[in-house]
Order: structure tokens, then sequence, then C-alpha cells
């Protein structure tokens, strides 16, 4: 794929104005005859090719590349086809655009993306299309490409300042927005539901956006928690959490997500913490957390998946019954609309 920059001339009666405008051109070729090429790659590198329970073939993209940067050029040279390819295709299409913002999500029933489960959509809607239809029509783009520095659960709030996202939009057929423009298109997207708020909402190059996920681990995230616990307590008995700071915990990647996440123990810190009583059997838990924090495990610890944990520390069986994410990891944006 190249990408080449394509001066439009417009010609108006005594002058010449010249637009610069970026596009991307792909061509596409077939060679039946390397369909297998890459599986001697298998055999000269086996330790590039691992399987693994989420993916049906073992030549991913990063496993061939990893291989390829292993194996002599002669090597490799000696091993593939040296037939000419076929020409198959050819497509233009404009550079994608890139917005920026931050979102607030105020329900428990709304999930990040669109939520499907053994091919079954399981929900109505998400943050993810709340954002991008009307983002889609402004922009005319053929279509789309959302990203966030981290996620929340979709019976998690997220509060504060909102959670920094980013929408590529592929091959808009408008691209230039005023400061004006940008502010009614992120009043439409506050207008068409009040399970969402988007804030400080911009168009910005690649690398802008680059930088929202730059250092996650390294972070903050502060949350609120409505606990239960199962035995009975009094307001004295919460005191020795505001003493608990910089507490590390090993988490083992919790059963609920293992399906998609690979087994591993990852060691996160709980920065501080403090609680308020509510009555016998509930209180509200503050936490300051490493970004990356499984919050619900902390808490109930997941069949002791996740050390130590509340349980253990309040030696008692606790539970969390609702969460909320009340400032998201900070990822200073270029600029907010103020300054537009």
């Amino acid at each position: 794929m190249w990408r080449i920059t394509y001066c439009h001339v417009m010609m108006n009666m005594l002058y010449l104005p010249i637009r610069m405008i970026l596009f991307e051109v792909s061509v596409g070729f077939t060679h039946p005859e390397t369909e297998a090429d890459c599986h001697f790659l298998a055999t000269t590198c086996s330790d590039c090719f691992k399987p693994t329970k989420n993916k049906a073939s073992v030549f991913t993209r990063m496993a061939v590349v990893k291989a390829l940067d292993k194996i002599s050029d002669a090597k490799f040279l000696s091993s593939v086809a040296d037939s000419i390819p076929l020409f198959l295709s050819l497509s233009v299409c404009l550079s994608v655009c890139l917005s920026l913002g931050r979102y607030n999500k105020f329900s428990r029933e709304l999930p990040q993306t669109p939520w499907v489960i053994d091919g079954e959509r399981r929900m109505e809607g998400s943050v993810e299309e709340l954002i991008a239809d009307p983002l889609l029509s402004s922009f005319r783009a053929d279509g789309f490409n959302f990203s966030s520095s981290g996620r929340e659960d979709v019976d998690v709030r997220t509060l504060g300042n909102g959670r920094p996202f980013a929408m590529e939009l592929l091959n808009p057929h408008r691209a230039k927005f005023n400061g004006a423009e940008v502010r009614q298109l992120q009043e439409v997207i506050n207008a068409s539901s009040d399970k969402i708020r988007v804030r400080d909402l911009q168009i910005v190059t690649r690398d802008a956006m680059g930088r929202m996920k730059e250092g996650e681990e390294e972070k903050t995230k502060s949350y609120s928690a409505l606990i239960w616990t199962k035995k009975a307590i009094t307001n004295s008995d919460l005191d020795f959490i505001a003493n608990i700071k910089e507490l590390k915990i090993d988490q083992k990647t919790p059963l609920r997500v293992l399906h998609r996440r690979p087994l591993a123990v990852r060691q996160r810190v709980i920065h501080s913490m403090s609680a308020s009583y509510l009555d016998t059997h509930h209180f509200r838990l503050q936490l300051h957390t490493q970004a990356g924090t499984y919050i619900k495990e902390f808490v109930h610890g997941d069949f002791g998946r996740t050390k130590p944990n509340l349980c253990a520390l309040m030696e008692s069986e606790v539970d969390i019954l609702e969460l909320d994410v009340e400032d998201s990891v900070y990822v200073p944006l270029p600029t907010t609309l103020d300054d537009l």
C-alpha cells in the first residue's frame, strides 16, 4: 500500500486555488503458488508459531513477521515461489480521518462495543455505535474503527472527566470541520442518547491518537464501589482500610475473561483506599489503583486467583454490588473544545 499526496486543481475564472488531499491507493495481487509459502516457516522457526485457544490458525500476521525477522535471506529465497504474481485489484480511497474525545457512560446496561456471544447479540446498542452513527453521517464515511484508553464492563458506569476514545473514519467524503461545526457535531451525539455524553471532541493527526495508548499501565484510575459484607460490621471495622497504601497484588487472569485473554499472573498496585460506612452489611469503597487492575476480582477474590483480596483483608465474604469509574486513565488530549 502506498500513501501519496494528490493536488486537486479547481479553476474559477481568474485564480487557481489548490487543495492538498491525502488518499490511499491499494493494489492487490494474487499468487496461487504462494498460498502455502508461509508453511515452511513453521518448520524453520517453530518457536514463532504456537497454537492458542482463541486462534483458528497459527499463521497470524505477527507470528509470520516474527519468523521473517529470524530467517536468513538465503533460506527464505530458496523456499518461496519465484513466479510472477497476477494483478488482481486496484482501489483508491481518501485517507482516514481521526476523531478524538472523551466519553461518559451512565448506563449499567450498555457495553462499550457490540456484545455478541456465539453469534447472537445480547444487548441493544453500545457506546461505540452511539458515537459512531452521527460521525459516519457527518463525515460521510464508509466505515470506522473504534479504540479507547482501556474499557469498562457493561454494568460499570464511567463518570468524572470521561474515558479517552478515538474513532478512525474510513474513506470520509468530508474531512474539514471548523471549531463551531465540531461543537455542533458533539451536541448531536449528546442529544441522541441519555446513556452517554461526549466531551472535547476534535479532529487530530495519527500521532495524537497514538499517544492515547502510551504507558497505559503506568497511569492510574479512581473507582467507587458499593460493597456487601456477609459479616455484620461497624464503622470502626473499616478504619484499617484507609491505612493501606501501595498494596501490591497478584492477579491471575479472571475466569470471566479467560476465554479472550491469555492465562497469566499480573502484578498490580492499589495505591490507596478509603471506606464510608452505610449500614451493618454495606459500605462504599473508594480506590485509587494502577490502570489495568481488575477491581471486581480484588474485592471478591475470584476463588483465590487475586491475592491478597478484600475478602482476606476483612476476614469475611464480601462482594461488589456496583462499580463506577470516577476518574479514567489520564491522557492529555491535544486540545479541548474551549481552545478551538
